[in-house]
């Protein structure tokens, strides 16, 4: 038999057939994919093909088919585990919100960095903004100029009061899309505003960190009643997002402003750094590169993954 995995909690996987039928499965012994080192080898999102047990409605997941993509991260923390969130995506949809909790350009430029490496859509949604005063709008729309200026799509919803919603629905039609963020950012109140069936639990920020609650535990797909069928995979909310396996010399092309521009450095192995006419410094100095996307680009190059959060926004 062959489904997908809607659900894991890292020894049990649910799978559901083409029919719609759900199964309970695990795997035999050890399964590892190629070139992958993870907390799990298998994720939601995948395609598998399991066997019944005699007697039971539960399975034996025995092959992994080719994924077409997935989104993975580095946990970063000192286990340093590698944790492939979702495979098989169409869209990837990241809630950014910049109080309660606050979302720092420099998780957002990792996260769209390694959507970019694994060819996945990334979508910026701008949530709570019924909240916010002068000042975070003000914030809110330099960000939007910033990310739209390099081509990304943002959209300013508001889960809670209804805003843009339906316009979030039409671009998930028929697509396999995931909804990313740090907790707290109302991941789960915005699937439950696009399909109010789904009943997913919310949590209320914690004021004296200003942190969400975690209430996805696990990553989870959930069918839309949508024709043509449209698909939600919900995941846990993300503290750090540290980048996987980047060389150096292809950081750049994770940023589409800085790889538009690689043609013209004298170098073609410019690292963008100190080296002589190097055309993305002098977009920076120019102000056609945002110095906020720079950073984000010298914090990776070097491998910081422990200290790259700040808590201010610098443009």
């Amino acid at each position: 038999m062959t489904g997908v995995i809607i659900k894991s909690t890292g020894s049990w996987y649910w799978v559901r057939t083409a029919t719609h039928e759900q199964f309970q499965c695990r795997i035999r012994g050890k399964f590892r994919i190629k070139g992958i080192k993870s907390t799990s080898p298998l994720t939601v999102g995948d395609h598998v093909d399991f066997e019944l047990e005699m007697n039971t409605n539960s399975g034996i997941i025995t092959k992994i088919h080719d994924r077409k993509n997935y989104i993975v991260r580095k946990s970063v923390n000192l286990s340093k585990q590698t944790h492939i969130i979702a495979a098989n995506i169409d869209l990837a949809f990241l809630l950014v919100t910049l109080d309660n909790p606050p979302t720092f350009t420099s998780f957002i430029d990792r996260f769209l960095a390694t959507a970019e490496a694994y060819h996945i859509k990334a979508i910026l949604l701008f949530n709570k903004v019924d909240l916010y005063d002068e000042a975070l709008n003000h914030k809110k729309n330099e960000l939007i100029r910033i990310y739209e200026n390099i081509g990304y799509t943002c959209l300013e919803i508001s889960a809670t009061e209804n805003i843009n919603i339906k316009k979030v629905s039409e671009l998930m039609l028929g697509k396999i899309s995931m909804f990313s963020g740090h907790s707290g950012v109302g991941k789960s109140t915005l699937i439950n505003a696009i399909d109010p069936s789904l009943q997913l639990k919310t949590a209320e920020i914690s004021v004296q960190h200003k942190q969400g609650q975690h209430t996805t535990t696990f990553a989870e797909m959930f069918a839309l009643p949508t024709e043509p069928e449209s698909y939600i995979i919900d995941t846990p909310g993300i503290k750090g997002f540290g980048v996987v396996d980047f060389e150096d010399n292809e950081i750049g092309d994770y940023f589409p402003e800085i790889f538009a521009l690689k043609q013209e450095c004298k170098f073609h192995n410019c690292l963008h750094l100190n080296e002589p006419k190097c055309a993305v410094k002098t977009a920076l100095e120019d102000g056609e590169i945002a110095p906020s996307r720079y950073r984000s680009y010298l914090q990776i190059l070097a491998g910081d993954e422990e200290n790259y959060r700040t808590n201010s926004y610098d443009f």
